[in-house]
């Protein structure tokens, strides 16, 4: 697997989302249900910002805020970072990396197509590894003639 498609056609394509004007206390409900550690917040039709566990924990927990009374709009992070399903892994990598984000929805023709994690790429790349180590063993016992 090369590309984010790849990782996309493993793991689906399912984009969990929430509105601009739920409550965090609802986010934090949807993200539970579905097992998700973010969710894509919408004004509209519109992908206005991205809800996070980090958002949560720094712009909620920290600062006292009230889960039931606090919009998920006041304390999403606003500008999303997106990427294409060509993008590279290793790109993808690299621009969560230098921009501190773990989480990249991945757009195509204006549309949500999935959302990746840092974990989704961390597991592709180590599964990339360990094939790529069991044919350098059995290169090495002698298994694959030059």
């Amino acid at each position: 697997m090369h590309r984010i498609s790849d990782i996309l056609a493993r793991k689906g394509s399912q984009v969990y989302r929430i509105g601009i004007a739920e409550s965090v206390l609802a986010a934090v409900a949807e993200m539970a249900r579905h097992d998700a550690s973010s969710l894509v917040v919408q004004s509209g039709g519109d992908v206005a910002g991205i809800f996070t566990e980090r958002d949560l924990a720094r712009r909620v927990t920290l600062q006292g805020r009230d889960p039931a009374a606090t919009r998920v709009g006041e304390v999403m992070t606003p500008q999303v970072l997106c990427i294409a399903p060509e993008t590279r892994i290793s790109d993808a990598m690299a621009l969560m990396t230098q921009q501190r984000v773990r989480h990249l929805p991945v757009v195509q023709d204006g549309e949500v197509k999935g959302v990746v994690s840092i974990g989704d790429l961390v597991k592709c790349v180590a599964s990339e590894q360990e094939v790529e180590l069991r044919y350098l063993a059995a290169y090495i016992r002698g298994e694959y003639a030059v």
